[in-house]
């Protein structure tokens, strides 16, 4: 008999969760959104243009909130099609999944948009093009939009990210099916796990490698805000997808002892994640991510950036239902509550940002940090728990009534598998 066969399989009750909403998974995002807050009120008070002490950098790598959101959207998105590739349950469709997409993204983004034009760019609202391009997230791909440089207009500069992740979340289905046609040549669920796995790790050397070669463009700022600098983020959370599934997939395998052994070192994974963060936070990643001065700074801070994403993840992804130490940590009702309304938090808080500068009258890049983040933090949490019950939970639930009147009247249930993306995004 083969060490498989021969180890001992976890309980049941000790595989990972593989589908419906994780309180733990909750509070990563919550960390993601508030790590991006911070660091844009840091920007914006003109903290990160002092001269660049230890906690300067260490705060200056808050941009990091970022590939721990796409992590997140690779794991929650791609777990779905990873069951249908190991025999957990069928495929979900792609029609329905892009419609759950468009409404998770679009109605809350449409109103942030509404109102940062309203106020920041009146003089821009007759540029239909524009509009029609920051409308649908499709505004990255004009070289050459009128506020300049590759982020957005003045309120929604964090929009270059969403609409990163729109790409992504386009673009999966045609990837799922890919990896699905590329892992079904292999007869049994561990050889189709690793052939999963592998070209997964693929497209993350090839992020890494694309991410070097815009260097070389005459626009790299441009090249550098597409999807496939960013595909290894989003491949490190699919391969976690994949493991998950594994370990339920086969209990008696390696992935679910590779589960049971990070969800059991949760803590020693979170303090080897704080070390490379402040590894990242040195000159070995250039400036910041958006301004790194070679492919050496580029590739370093790539890398490292994903590895604290997955370090902080992995052990909410592969924890059982329940872990204790993963609960408390990261699963707490402060923590769970905020990253439930974290949607709203990235959306707003540049808007807030503004307006609040507005009203205390401060010059750009001044401020002070201690007392602006506070009042910052508060307003947008509260204009984030508006948005969230009064525009993004309606719309879900709408959403999911007109699908399943949809599926009663073609007489098919719901694709079992869509339950696992509720949380993506």
């Amino acid at each position: 008999m083969t060490a498989t066969e021969t180890s001992p399989a976890p309980a049941a009750s000790r595989l990972p969760v593989i589908s419906g909403r994780q309180d733990a998974l909750d509070g990563v995002r919550a960390i993601a959104a508030l790590m991006v807050l911070l660091f844009h009120v840091a920007a914006s008070t003109g903290y990160l243009l002092r001269p660049p002490t230890m906690p300067l950098r260490l705060l200056s790598r808050g941009e990091i909130g970022v590939p721990i959101f796409f992590v997140l959207s690779g794991l929650l998105l791609y777990r779905p099609w990873a069951a249908a590739v190991l025999g957990v349950r069928r495929p979900p469709g792609a029609g329905r999944y892009l419609w759950r997409r468009v409404l998770r993204l679009m109605p809350a983004y449409w109103v942030v948009m509404a109102v940062a034009l309203g106020l920041y760019s009146r003089d821009h609202l007759s540029d239909v093009p524009s509009l029609v391009g920051l409308a649908t997230l499709a505004y990255g791909f004009d070289p050459h939009p009128w506020w300049t440089d590759h982020l957005g207009p003045k309120g929604l500069g964090q929009m270059w990210s969403l609409s990163v992740e729109a790409s992504y979340y386009v673009a999966l289905p045609v990837l799922a099916f890919a990896l699905d046609r590329w892992a079904r040549r292999g007869r049994s669920v561990d050889v189709r796990a690793r052939r999963l796995l592998y070209a997964l790790g693929a497209m993350t050397v090839g992020s890494v490698g694309y991410a070097i070669a815009v260097l070389q463009t005459s626009d790299p700022p441009y090249w550098g805000s597409m999807l496939p600098q960013y595909l290894g983020w989003f491949g490190a959370g699919m391969a976690l997808a994949v493991v998950t599934v594994w370990a339920n997939a086969a209990p008696l395998g390696p992935a679910a002892r590779f589960s049971l052994t990070v969800a059991d070192s949760a803590v020693v994974c979170w303090a080897a994640c704080a070390l490379v963060y402040v590894i990242a936070s040195t000159p070995i990643t250039g400036i910041s991510r958006l301004n790194s001065a070679n492919g050496w700074t580029t590739g370093f801070s790539v890398v490292l950036y994903g590895l604290v994403a997955v370090l902080l993840v992995a052990p909410a992804a592969l924890a059982p239902a329940g872990d204790p130490v993963v609960g408390r940590v990261l699963g707490n009702p402060v923590l769970a509550f905020l990253g439930r309304v974290s949607y709203g938090i990235f959306l707003w808080q540049f808007v807030v940002i503004f307006v609040w500068f507005d009203l205390t009258g401060h010059a750009p890049f001044s401020g002070n940090l201690l007392t602006d983040f506070p009042v910052c933090f508060a307003l947008t949490v509260a204009v984030a728990t508006v948005s969230h019950y009064v525009v993004e939970e309606p719309v879900r639930k709408l959403g999911g009534r007109l699908a399943s009147r949809r599926a009663a009247g073609g007489g098919r249930p719901a694709p079992s598998g869509a339950a696992g993306g509720r949380q993506g995004g």
